[in-house]
């Protein structure tokens, strides 16, 4: 039964709820790329795929509209898959269950996948209208942005032909975006050692949770908590000062998410039960305090389990316990061009132990090339220290800003225009695919536009419902007023 059937404009979130039935996480795509090949056949367009993955529909210019120039609309199909732990939810099987809560629309637990859902779903219903007027228009659909840009990184040369791209991606009505950071992975990959437990030892998990997480480029400089470094926090000081030993930890999980959740399990001597509980008492309230204004729900907890059958020797622990505690995390500097966008930034991700190795993921976003490289050079000297191989990803580059681009003009006197209010132009610190297509496409002219979203790779994921409104019909506003060839 449809949720969502009651909304502004109907066709573009019935669409919506529909990709929302079908898995689509980043490296699987195979049912919403079938899916889009059913839509072209079915709507009697063209479409074609390249080797990667890629999608690209095309649709004739209305009547009237022959000369104008061809315009791509671009989003990417994949979607961050995060839940509460507690949640019993497959992403590779299980659709999304939309809900509309307060003027927005969320998911029951899990990310929404809006972003970049709500892109897909307007250039769906751009394509199967017979009433919009439009000059020729590509959509292109591109595979695994969340998780390494795999697609805009292998997109082949001439897959498109349009001069002008509108790229669906961005979160906030009332911004275009000119501009965005580029972005490396460092990954520091520990060898561990594993001990045999000793009997007299008192065992506990301590669970971090109930923190906000959110988009590690958007979200970086809001002061959020993060799972992993609160986590390590406590480890550190109580190995320090109740002898306490590591058995596991696990935290985080994507790269371009701020860690929510973190959980350890850990040993200390048996006389040390009492202690070590009273320290974690104080420590939690000492992170409550810390966190109050911005991380209300935060819930820190400690409790017996059964007792490990190995802890991690003491000297590969003080190396992963210091290392994790040394490595930096969140804002590096502030842009000096544009007021308020951070400039450079890091994010440690995810902590993930298997058998005896423990991989750390990090990454690091910078509108200047030679910031980045030094952030992420500066967290590799941290791990490297502890005796860590560490290694990075291709990275991507950033979109400078071009001021003078035509189509910021026309997305600009249409907001104006349609909404009697100046839209704000800026750059973003988030990824975008649009630096990458610029290495391939050098003369695209480009800008990114998109409705309200909060929470984003994220369970609190959430999107405006009235702001989608203005985004369809500024979509389809700036696709009238787009010049002759």
């Amino acid at each position: 039964m449809s949720v969502l059937n009651s909304l502004e404009p109907k066709v573009v979130w019935h669409y919506f709820e529909e990709i929302c039935q079908i898995p689509r996480p980043s490296k699987k795509e195979e049912k919403i790329i079938s899916y889009l090949i059913s839509f072209a056949k079915n709507q009697q367009l063209k479409y074609k795929q390249d080797a990667i993955g890629n999608i690209l529909i095309s649709k004739p210019a209305t009547q009237g509209f022959e000369k104008m120039k061809s315009v791509l609309l671009q989003s990417h199909i994949d979607m961050v898959c995060e839940k509460h732990s507690w949640i019993n939810h497959d992403f590779e099987n299980d659709a999304i269950k939309p809900q509309i809560v307060d003027g927005w629309v969320k998911a029951t637990d899990t990310t929404l996948g809006a972003d970049d859902g709500i892109g897909v779903a307007a250039q769906l219903a751009l394509l199967a209208s017979d009433n919009i007027q439009h000059g020729p228009i590509e959509c292109l659909f591109t595979v695994d942005e969340e998780t390494g840009l795999t697609g805009a990184f292998n997109l082949e040369e001439n897959f498109f032909e349009s001069s002008i791209l509108l790229n669906l991606d961005s979160e906030d009505d009332g911004e275009l975006f000119i501009g965005c950071a580029g972005g490396i992975d460092t990954v520091a990959k520990f060898k561990i050692a594993n001990h045999a437990t000793p009997n007299n030892m008192f065992p506990f998990k301590i669970s971090i949770a109930g923190l906000k997480g959110g988009h590690s480029g958007d979200d970086i400089d809001k002061g959020l908590g993060n799972a992993n470094k609160i986590l390590n926090r406590f480890l550190w000081k109580a190995s320090k000062e109740f002898g306490l030993r590591l058995s596991k930890i696990n935290g985080g999980n994507l790269r371009n998410a701020i860690a929510r959740e973190a959980f350890a399990i850990a040993v200390v001597p048996q006389h040390q039960k009492e202690p070590i509980r009273v320290a974690f008492n104080i420590f939690s309230d000492e992170i409550q305090t810390e966190l109050n204004q911005i991380e209300p729900t935060v819930k820190l907890e400690l409790e017996s389990c059964d007792l490990p059958t190995s802890i991690i020797s003491e000297e590969d622990q003080h190396k992963l316990l210091n290392s994790i505690y040394a490595c930096p995390h969140g804002v590096i500097s502030m842009s000096k061009d544009i007021k308020g966008l951070v400039e450079t930034s890091t994010n440690l991700a995810a902590i993930k132990q298997n058998d005896n190795q423990i991989e750390i993921t990090t990454s690091q976003r910078s509108s200047v090339e030679s910031a980045k490289y030094d952030i992420a050079s500066m967290v590799q000297s941290v791990f490297e220290l502890a005796g860590a191989n560490v290694t990075h990803g291709d990275g991507y580059p950033g979109w400078q800003p071009n001021t003078n681009s035509e189509i910021l003009n026309i997305t600009r006197n249409s907001y104006e225009r349609l909404f009697n209010e100046k839209p704000i132009v800026r750059a973003i610190h988030a990824g975008l695919e649009c630096g990458l297509f610029l290495e391939k496409y050098p003369n695209l002219d480009m800008i990114s536009i998109g409705p309200t979203i909060r929470g984003a790779h994220s369970p609190d994921e959430k999107i405006e419902i009235d702001t989608v409104k203005k985004f369809w019909e500024h979509l389809l506003d700036i696709l009238l007023n787009i010049p002759k060839v």
